[in-house]
């Protein structure tokens, strides 16, 4: 049987990829490579500041760090100036990940503010100036991550889509909600059906927007038909979800919850990752956001989150990791 691979430039990212959403403070390389050996097909990087990397702020040209084994990988940046979004992408084709994308859906009001990220959903003309300069200014394929407008008076996503693919994108990411909406009330797929059954349309279309399980995700790719999905706060603390949902595909089952020996050894790969690339001091504080989510479900397990994220040293949290091993091994 004849299988159709998705294909961004030349890459190929599977029949049916699935990505891991770009998340601020979420999508660093030890999150990263949680959900890459857990069947993530595609990730991108936090998002980046044009204006940060063009100004050699540390914080943004950290972010453009991943690792080989993170391949293929896509760091996005933001911003609103032509000027700086360009040079940034050239910036960024220096660092030779294997795609570059454009954020144009970032809802929350300090991005907006500047014109950037949703911002940009109020001005149609300057979202395809913005992704020409881009497009024109590397080799990279260039995608672009959007919503479906700024509000419910204003979803023109349609005529977006087909702007873009006329400038030169090589993907199309949809969130299926406005800006108006942030995060809240449920995605309409609709549209994303509408812009992937437009004849015009051949770029490669992916949906984004309440995927939080294998039923879902069977359930949206047979009715809308977009050609992945891209899936984000439900993989915080579950990388899992990537593996759930291929083997769904693949056999109508739904694998077991991870039991605590994978948890733990997932989590425990996730800290030593993460005092590597950020030191032990940073590391340990920035993995504390994610014990809650690891271990989410486990009964009276908040006196062992408590210790977890107020120990100081790594030896101090294995001996925890130990103790709930043998607490929830019995």
């Amino acid at each position: 049987m004849f299988v159709r691979m998705v294909r961004i430039g030349h890459i190929d990212i599977g029949e049916y990829p699935l990505i891991l959403a770009p998340m601020e403070d979420v999508s660093d390389p030890p999150f990263r490579m949680a959900c890459k050996k857990l069947g993530a097909d595609l990730m991108f990087t936090e998002f980046i500041s044009s204006e940060g990397l063009i100004r050699d702020a540390s914080k943004s040209l950290k972010k453009l760090d991943f690792d080989e084994a993170e391949r293929p990988i896509g760091v996005q940046i933001f911003g609103g100036d032509e000027i700086a979004l360009e040079d940034a992408a050239r910036i960024v084709a220096e660092a030779q990940p294997d795609l570059l994308d454009i954020n144009f859906g970032c809802p929350v009001k300090k991005v907006v503010c500047k014109g950037a990220g949703a911002g940009v959903l109020k001005d149609l003309d300057k979202m395809v100036k913005l992704t020409k300069r881009v497009v024109d200014a590397v080799s990279l394929p260039v995608t672009v991550k959007t919503r479906l407008g700024w509000d419910d008076t204003s979803i023109h996503i349609e005529e977006a889509a087909e702007r873009l693919q006329d400038v030169g994108i090589a993907a199309l990411t949809i969130h299926a909600r406005t800006r108006a909406q942030m995060y809240k009330g449920q995605a309409d797929w609709s549209y994303i059906a509408k812009v992937k059954n437009n004849p015009r349309i051949h770029i490669p279309i992916f949906g984004n927007g309440d995927i939080d399980s294998p039923q879902k995700a069977l359930a949206y790719r047979n009715r809308f038909g977009a050609d992945g999905i891209m899936i984000g706060r439900a993989a915080i603390g579950n990388p899992w979800i990537f593996k759930q949902i291929k083997h769904y595909f693949q056999t109508g089952d739904i694998l077991p919850p991870p039991d605590i020996e994978e948890r733990i050894f997932v989590v425990r790969e996730h800290l030593n990752r993460s005092i590597q690339w950020k030191g032990e001091r940073v590391g340990i504080l920035e993995m504390r956001s994610h014990y809650a989510n690891y271990f989410k479900g486990l009964p009276d397990f908040k006196p062992f989150r408590m210790r977890l994220v107020s120990s100081d040293t790594r030896t101090e949290i294995e001996d925890v990791f130990f103790e709930i091993l043998q607490h929830y091994s019995q």
